[in-house]
């Protein structure tokens, strides 16, 4: 058995694998061996529908020490006006470029891809030899994304029924009198979007929606100076939401005639919150979908007809299921981030996994020991329900309040590419810069205090 030695054993090559690889590797001398099971960098991005790009800029994504993307504004499609949403395949072809261009010269990261991890040190590769890696610390990502194109689908699949993942649209050349997207999340509106973009008519568009979502706007997360005064009036409505709501419902009515939530049908009440986001444009367009089937998830498909929790819907003969039903973030509970060999990579920043992971990777370059790093870094729990902005919010600015607290930490934070904050206050003043961090400095308690007591409400 061949054996590698090295401070740390990076498992996964995903977005925050790399993340944290690429700070750990640029502010320390450690040495790390990164184990992936896939052929190439980029984790879920490998096996995502072709057609997947970025919901949020891609000045906010990758790795911390290289940009992603053009820094460009798009002036056509339905992100007009807004900064550049890297493709699928934009983003594979960057983490590779990461990996070989800048981690791997370092002569200090080891990567064996198509490689498992057995536990304890032990990897198989393809070829089956059997590896031992001898590490400080273990880092693992403590919730692992699943795409639709991972699984089958979790309801039964009668023969003679077309049921294809998101992966497969771009391949069906033959038309059918009806499409129907299961699924409520992100990766089903995508391939609504994808079926109107290239002229099937709303009309033959099925959309079975089990829950309807909360989704944030594109147009308040954006880079740039000409959006910064969009971006800061919404996270001061946020605050002003919080501090004047009287009561959960109250909370989110507040929120959405802010701006700061939204919603495709209005008149159904969310009971799902991802971090999706949405142009106005794209709200426009999943809005001109009318067939919108509300009766719990899907128990099975046979010809003609589709059993749902709540009954059963007839459905024309000729017809395509898109299946978009993965849970994608899992429901993992969170955990302690640093605990003796082990690094377990969570969000510590709301919607933001590379840039949690590269803030786990600097304070574990640059504070001494575990209490110190876990005070720093509170994990913030993935969001499946709406009182999940309100926990998100909760702990990040307890997160933030430890951050302003340690001078060394927020000149790192306020330098940060992959900070959303960082381009805000790298396009204002000096002056200005300093109302905010003031301003958020006096306000978080309060606010904190209130988040408090209207989850208690929960």
């Amino acid at each position: 058995m061949r054996t590698l030695e090295a401070d740390y054993l990076v498992i996964g090559a995903g977005a925050m694998g790399l993340a944290f690889t690429d700070t750990l590797v640029g502010e320390s001398d450690a040495t790390v061996v990164v184990v992936d099971r896939n052929d190439q960098p980029g984790g879920h991005w490998t096996t995502a529908y072709p057609f997947v790009r970025l919901h949020q800029p891609s000045a906010y994504y990758g790795v911390n020490s290289r940009g992603l993307g053009s820094d460009t504004i798009d002036q056509f499609g339905l992100n007009a006006g807004y900064y550049e949403l890297a493709s699928g395949a934009e983003v594979c072809a960057y983490f590779d470029a990461v990996m070989r261009q800048h981690l791997l010269p370092t002569g200090r990261v080891t990567y064996l891809p198509m490689s498992e991890y057995l536990g304890d040190g032990r990897v198989r590769t393809l070829g089956g030899e059997d590896v031992e890696v001898v590490a400080r610390r273990v880092v693992t990502t403590h919730v692992e994304i699943v795409v639709p194109s991972m699984r089958r689908p979790s309801y039964a699949v009668a023969p003679g029924v077309d049921v294809v993942p998101p992966n497969d649209l771009p391949r069906i050349r033959e038309a059918r009198d009806r499409y129907v997207v299961v699924g409520a999340g992100k990766t089903a509106m995508d391939s609504c979007l994808w079926l109107l973009r290239h002229g099937v008519a709303p009309s033959r568009v099925t959309w079975i929606k089990p829950r309807e979502s909360w989704v944030l706007d594109r147009a308040a997360i954006q880079p740039g100076r000409e959006f910064a005064q969009v971006v800061l009036r919404d996270f001061a409505n946020q605050l002003a939401a919080v501090r004047e709501a009287e009561s959960l419902p109250d909370l989110f009515d507040r929120l959405e005639d802010k701006g700061c939530l939204q919603r495709i049908d209005r008149s159904v009440e969310p009971t799902m919150y991802r971090c999706a986001i949405l142009s106005q444009a794209e709200l426009s367009e999943l809005r001109r979908i009318g067939d919108v089937v509300r009766m719990g998830h899907v128990q099975a498909v046979e010809p003609g007809r589709i059993t749902l929790d709540d009954g059963v819907r007839d459905v024309e003969s000729s017809v395509l299921y898109i299946d978009c039903s993965a849970d994608g973030l899992g429901k993992e509970p969170v955990t302690t981030v640093f605990s003796g060999d082990r690094i377990a990579l969570q969000t510590v920043r709301t919607c933001q996994p590379a840039f949690s992971a590269s803030v786990i990777a600097h304070v574990e370059a640059a504070y001494p020991d575990d209490v110190t790093r876990n005070a720093l870094c509170r994990p913030v729990p993935y969001p499946h329900v709406p009182t999940d902005w309100l926990r998100m919010m909760l702990i990040f600015n307890e997160n933030q309040l430890k951050w302003f607290s340690d001078p060394d930490m927020m000149a790192w934070v306020d330098a940060a590419r992959l900070n959303a904050l960082h381009h805000v206050t790298a396009n204002v003043s000096v002056r200005a810069r300093e109302r905010i961090i003031s301003m958020l400095t006096s306000q978080l308690p309060e606010i904190n205090e209130k988040l408090e007591e209207l989850l208690a409400q929960a």
